[in-house]
């Protein structure tokens, strides 16, 4: 039994600031309610938010350049016919689609 008193494992099992301590870690990484789960589920998050909004900035900065394009009436015209198949009176669109031969 004498033994087992003076274990190094016993006596930092029985003490009492190290019995907190533990807890506290514990505590901070699992129960607490700005654990160390949440927060790396948190940061995971905010980067993809990040990446998503630098996407997002760079769709804007193409939208705004197409605004640019869009403000001559010729331009304008252009992009009804290629984007939207839109045409004049008197006039034919023909749509040619390449089907894929790869299988």
């Amino acid at each position: 039994m004498k033994k087992l008193f003076k274990n190094p494992w016993f006596k930092l099992a029985t003490n009492v600031y190290a019995l907190i301590g533990v807890f506290f870690v514990i505590w901070m990484i699992f129960l607490d309610s700005n654990s160390l789960l949440i927060y790396f589920s948190l940061e995971r998050k905010l980067s993809d938010l990040e990446r998503q909004k630098s996407t997002l900035e760079k769709s804007i900065a193409s939208d705004r350049k197409t605004i640019l394009q869009l403000s001559d009436s010729i331009e304008m015209e252009r992009y009804a016919r290629e984007r939207y198949l839109m045409k004049r009176k008197n006039e034919d669109v023909y749509l040619i689609e390449y089907t894929d031969t790869i299988n």
